[in-house]
């Protein structure tokens, strides 16, 4: 082998022990406060809709299903969410917010990651389909 070759192997192997690979945990979303519901598994909500969602420091969970309050607990470890309901008061309201409040409660325990896009929180189920689209309040 002549000098040349060691010199192009030796500048190779030096190039490839400067190159690292970085790995970054994705940064957990700031959840914390109040976030107004804008769409529901691909569905605007009713205009002036009281749905909302309020995440605590302590990982508590309430807020406004569009028709009546509820409470449940929140977990999150970098972009990964689960929203777990678990109870809520049983008033009736028109139909149309009914139906709005059945799917809200049936969205937030499918909600698997968030990503934040254009100002919005985008919660995603385990496919990556967006279930629910908030804004801060």
């Amino acid at each position: 082998m002549s000098i040349k070759s060691y010199a192009i192997a030796a500048a190779l192997l030096g190039l490839t022990a400067c190159q690292s690979t970085i790995e970054t945990q994705p940064q957990d979303i700031a959840l914390q406060g109040s976030w107004h519901i804008e769409v529901v598994t691909e569905k605007p909500v009713i205009d002036y809709s009281p749905a909302q969602l309020t995440f605590a420091p302590d990982g508590k969970l309430t807020g406004n299903n569009s028709c009546n309050n509820f409470f449940g607990q929140y977990s999150i470890d970098g972009n990964k969410i689960t929203l777990t309901p678990a109870g809520s008061t049983m008033k009736a309201c028109v139909d149309a917010l009914m139906d709005q409040e059945r799917r809200v409660m049936a969205a937030m325990p499918e909600v698997a990651s968030g990503e934040l896009a254009k100002g919005k929180l985008l919660l995603k189920d385990a496919a990556g389909n967006t279930q629910l689209v908030l804004s801060k309040i």
